[in-house]
Order: structure tokens, then C-alpha cells, then sequence
């Protein structure tokens, strides 16, 4: 009883058990509370939507209203002294090691829970159950685990379920997710993606896919991502257990169209990460070749240096840049017409979607303007990328 209890399992099944049922509580956190009450991005059928929230109760103690409301609110204040849990302002060690105390301390903020934990359920569960007893659960959890699995292995298989969602969820997503890694898309914030073949957090290392398109239920964006969650999505939109409201847009283009028009306005404006992203890739080349003409006049740093300043030049907008950045930029522009002309037009490509004052016809002639000074700009790869916007569809 002490070692086995009604299981009778073996050590190595005790593991596997124990990587299951944390399984299930990560899908829980990225299917039910991320992507369906925090985002809302799908809905859930009320078999689904009860067991994750059961579940949940069971291994966690998480109340749905308090994680909902923390994740809008890192979402509407993002890398600001108001987030709740950003290694940017906090410290990665702070967020990495002690997410689940920055958790507890912004549940406890009344402002946060009125003003972002409105749509959760509030029915006579979750108020008499679930959020009123929200350590029973985890208390029944482990009396389960022990009679199941016996007493040892029973108490350290909860113990990783209780240190599973903190340090995974709290810790990584939360820290890593902004601070190291690789981006997509230059969002506003600092979301990185932490590692495109995540199975032990459902898909929610795809975080800079996700900031840049938080209403998706989908966060796999390229071909070599793989989210876990959006299968398990899938399976339960087969069992008539979910149905997708919202993904990010899915790029097309039309290689036979030659001219801009309303329909290459939309598409641009809503792929505009997409955009910004090819253009970056498109003159990139152009813009290295160009500094290695300048390297010896100008003292530039070695090549990989120079194309992380490359890589910011490209896409950030000039306004977002570092001080030191914007200094040797501007510099080097003086000196090349070709830079000052990548540069230039890319700042002007990005500003077509900030015009929210003018009128669709004026932005359809604005970027057919953009287009033309590219095809005449002398810059082959500008030329290419002009035509490549114009079959956006």
C-alpha cells in the first residue's frame, strides 16, 4: 500500500501515468482556459467545457475568472510597470522562478478581476465548488493519487502535478516566452517562440505566434511548428466537443494581377506582419551588400553583427529602434542613397495601416504610389518585392 496501492504499477508506469495526467492539465490550460475563455478565439461543447474545468479544480486550484483576468490584462499591458508578469520590467529570474507568487499576487487585485474576468462561468459550481473550495480539489487529487498509486509514489506524482503548471506555464511561457527564442513577426511586444516542437506546453511555446495573433486558436504558423493543442482542437470539433471562431490569416497571392486595388489594400493590411517579415527577408540581402561597401569607411563590426543590425533596421519601425541603432542608421543613410531608400520605403509601407483617418480610395492610390517608387527605385530586390505586394489577395 505504501508503494504500489490498488495500481500495482511498477516505477517506469508510475512515470508514464505521471506525464499523462500533466498532459491533460496543460491541455486544459491551453484549450480551455487560453484559448477558449481568455481569447474566446473557439467555443467549447458543455462535456468539454465541464471536464477541463473539473479536471482543472482536480489538479491545479487555478480559478477560471483570476486566470482569464491576469491573461487579458498581460495582454492589454504588455512590457509595461502594469504586466503582470513581465521578465522585461520584473527580471527573468523573478518570472522564470517566481511566476506562480506574481499569479497569486495579481488574484488577489479586486481592479484586475472586475475590469478583465468579465464572461467567465459563474454558475452554482463555480460559485459554491470550484471557486469557494479551490484547494479541496487539489486535496482530493492527492488522497486519489495515493490510493491509487500508493503512498510514496502517489504523493510525488502530485507533487509534479502541483509544480507542473507553475514552472511550465508561470515560469517559462510567461519568462522565456519573453526573453529568449525566436520571432516570427515583429509584434509590439518582446513574445518570443521558445521551441517549434513543444509537446510539454500544448503549443503555448508558440508565444510570439500568439501575441501577434491572440485571437487564434491556431499557434502554428510556420510549416515546421507543431501545436499540440490545435490537434487535440480538432478532435473535439470531430466529437461536436469545439468549434473555431477565429485563426491567423492565412496568406494567398494572385502572381497574375499587375495593379493595386481595394482587395490588395485589405489583404496587405491584414497579412501587414507578413508583409513587414518578406520585406525584411527580400532586402536583406541588398542591405548587408551595401554595408560591406561601407565597412571600411565606417569601422562597421563584424558580418553577424551587422546583420542583427540588419535584422532591427528591417523590422522595427525607426521610432522603436534603440538610440544607438537610430544614431549609426541615420549615419549610414547620409552616406548611401541605397540604404535611405530601403529604409525610407519600408517606413512607408508600414505607415499605410496607421492612416486611420483616410479614406480607402486615398490608401489604394497611396500604395499604388509606394509601388511605383519601388519599380523605380533601381534596387532590384525592391522592384521584386513591389510585385510580390501586389498579388496579395
Amino acid at each position: 500500500m505504501w508503494f504500489s496501492g490498488f495500481s500495482h504499477f511498477s516505477w517506469w508506469q508510475d512515470i508514464i501515468v505521471a506525464l499523462v495526467l500533466t498532459h491533460i492539465t496543460i491541455a486544459g490550460v491551453t484549450i480551455f482556459l487560453h484559448r477558449h475563455q481568455a481569447h474566446r478565439s473557439l467555443e467549447l461543447g458543455p462535456v468539454a467545457s465541464h471536464f477541463f474545468r473539473f479536471w482543472l479544480w482536480l489538479t491545479t486550484g487555478m480559478v477560471t475568472k483570476e486566470w482569464a483576468a491576469i491573461h487579458r490584462k498581460h495582454h492589454a499591458k504588455c512590457e509595461t510597470v502594469d504586466d503582470p508578469h513581465s521578465p522585461q520590467i520584473l527580471g527573468i529570474n523573478k518570472v522564470l522562478w517566481g511566476g506562480v507568487l506574481l499569479y497569486v499576487k495579481e488574484s488577489k487585485n479586486k481592479t484586475t478581476m472586475e475590469r478583465y474576468g468579465h464572461g467567465t462561468p459563474d454558475d452554482w459550481m463555480e460559485r459554491n465548488i470550484y471557486s469557494k473550495h479551490s484547494r479541496l480539489g487539489v486535496t482530493i487529487m492527492a488522497l486519489v493519487n495515493m490510493a491509487l498509486f500508493g503512498v510514496v509514489p502517489g504523493m510525488l506524482i502530485w507533487l509534479v502535478q502541483m509544480l507542473w503548471i507553475p514552472f511550465w506555464a508561470a515560469g517559462v511561457v510567461n519568462g522565456l516566452g519573453h526573453f529568449w527564442g525566436y520571432r516570427n513577426f515583429e509584434c509590439r511586444d518582446a513574445s518570443t517562440n521558445i521551441f517549434p516542437w513543444g509537446i510539454l506546453i500544448g503549443g503555448e511555446e508558440l508565444h510570439n505566434n500568439h501575441h501577434t495573433f491572440a485571437t487564434s486558436a491556431k499557434l502554428s504558423n510556420r510549416w515546421y511548428e507543431f501545436d499540440i493543442g490545435w490537434l487535440y482542437i480538432r478532435i473535439l470539433e470531430m466529437l461536436g466537443q469545439a468549434k473555431v471562431k477565429n485563426v491567423a490569416p492565412t496568406v494567398s497571392f494572385d502572381r497574375r494581377k499587375s495593379s493595386c486595388d481595394e482587395e490588395t489594400l485589405q489583404a496587405i493590411i491584414r497579412n501587414r506582419y507578413d508583409v513587414i517579415a518578406r520585406y525584411a527577408a527580400d532586402l536583406s540581402k541588398t542591405c548587408s551588400l551595401e554595408l560591406n561597401n561601407l565597412k571600411a569607411s565606417h569601422g562597421l563590426p563584424k558580418r553577424s553583427e551587422m546583420m542583427a543590425m540588419v535584422n532591427r533596421w528591417l523590422h522595427r519601425d525607426s521610432n522603436n529602434l534603440k538610440e544607438a541603432d537610430r544614431q549609426v542608421l541615420s549615419e549610414l543613410m547620409a552616406e548611401s542613397k541605397c540604404l535611405q531608400t530601403v529604409i525610407t520605403m519600408r517606413d512607408d509601407l508600414a505607415a499605410l495601416w496607421t492612416k486611420t483617418n483616410a479614406t480607402k480610395d486615398q490608401l489604394v492610390h497611396d500604395l499604388s504610389v509606394w509601388c511605383e517608387r519601388a519599380e523605380n527605385s533601381g534596387i532590384k530586390a525592391l522592384e521584386q518585392f513591389s510585385r510580390t505586394l501586389k498579388a496579395y489577395v
